[in-house]
């Protein structure tokens, strides 16, 4: 990617890698054994202290402590990884509440792992983690069902999100570890029918499809996180900018990579004022609420778009990615070593006024993937 970008930006992201290194090095000393979702008091928190081994986050810290060792070597990262990955052998136990989230969680958690070492513990947490995402199959809909029961809808066995897009890859990997094509052949029928029902005509996202289980037949759409029925949660672009990329990665099908890039061209038109995302892109504009967790994880899909586009094309992607990173960095960052968190002005949902415009783990996550990514480190970890 070097040859894309400006001796100013090379120079940035090395600044970004010794900055991330410099302040990580110390936070994963104090949170080896934690599963942050946000901060109390700028240190983070602990969600298995609230019964939350299962919360849809868990996978980020050691996925973040992963990406560090790969690119410092530093074993305090590795040792801090693998107690999370072993703590989270308590989230298979709940069966009620293993969601569609699964390759969020051991993807990041146990994937590094078996990648970089082959322990064999780390290969059946990831396999166990996609035998339960294949469960969640609809096969007459084809597609994977979200949550098991949920409040916000008198039945949740038609509903689909978009977020599911990033827990297909753990499929994938399934499918080539055991040569065994169902796990694909599932990630497909689910790919497929979120770029038929998710993406609109312009390229944003809807966020929720409720079908009828028993026909497959798509009855409505629900807001979700977003500001309603209708809009454009930037997170959810995010998810599917990702997303979509991943999955033509991983199965070199074309019309994912245009959904990407169409996904991404609604990204991008909609933050290029000032590169920083809010919530929803179809929303009032009061009260202001930013998410830069959508930047991070978008620019993390802009730099794999580009790098399997011609070769006339990828400046645009690397372009609007570093523009992101950049912008969300000198706006808000924190690299002060007595907090915990990195990237400040992150949101959870429109209408969770609890955690908004707060510091969330996987924006931190996301920002240093894509700073992992332009480095030049290895593997992919998705």
């Amino acid at each position: 990617m070097k040859k894309y970008l400006t001796e100013e930006q090379i120079n940035w992201i090395d600044k970004m890698w010794e900055n991330l290194d410099k302040k990580l090095s110390k936070v994963t000393l104090r949170s080896n054994d934690k599963f942050p979702m946000w901060t109390k008091n700028h240190m983070h928190d602990d969600t298995k202290k609230d019964g939350g081994i299962n919360a849809w986050t868990n996978g980020f810290w050691p996925g973040l402590n992963w990406l560090m060792y790969v690119g410092t070597k530093n074993e305090d990262y590795r040792k801090t990884a693998e107690t999370c990955e072993k703590l989270l052998d308590d989230a298979f136990k709940n069966f009620d509440r293993v969601s569609h989230d699964t390759g969020f969680i051991w993807r990041l958690a146990s994937g590094p792992n078996y990648a970089l070492t082959g322990n064999d513990e780390s290969r059946v947490r990831q396999s166990l983690a996609a035998s339960y995402l294949m469960s969640r199959l609809n096969p007459v809909g084809g597609f994977i069902r979200a949550w098991n029961k949920h409040s916000f809808h008198p039945d949740c066995s038609g509903v689909t999100i978009i977020d599911t897009m990033l827990n297909l890859p753990i499929l994938y990997w399934a499918s080539r570890e055991y040569e065994d094509p169902r796990f694909k052949q599932a990630a497909i029928m689910h790919a497929d029918n979120t770029l038929k029902n998710h993406l609109r005509p312009d390229g944003s996202i809807r966020h929720l499809v409720v079908r009828d289980s028993e026909t497959g037949e798509v009855t409505g759409e629900l807001g979700g996180q977003g500001y309603g029925i209708g809009s454009c949660w930037s997170r959810g672009q995010a998810w599917a900018v990702y997303g979509f990329v991943l999955s033509y990665i991983h199965t070199g099908k074309e019309e994912y990579l245009d959904a990407a890039k169409r996904a991404a061209h609604y990204f991008i038109s909609a933050v290029c004022d000032t590169w920083i995302p809010m919530l929803d892109f179809r929303c009032p504009e009061e009260p202001v609420i930013y998410d830069t967790s959508a930047g991070c994880a978008t620019a993390c899909g802009l730099i794999e778009i580009a790098k399997v586009v011609p070769e006339y094309e990828k400046k645009l992607y690397i372009k609007a990615a570093m523009n992101m990173l950049m912008a969300i960095e000198k706006e808000h960052a924190d690299w002060s070593e007595d907090t915990d968190f990195i990237v400040d002005k992150a949101s959870g949902s429109y209408y969770g006024v609890e955690h908004q415009n707060e510091n969330i783990i996987y924006a931190d996550y996301y920002f240093a993937e894509a700073i992992y990514k332009l480095k030049g480190f290895e593997p992919l970890f998705w």
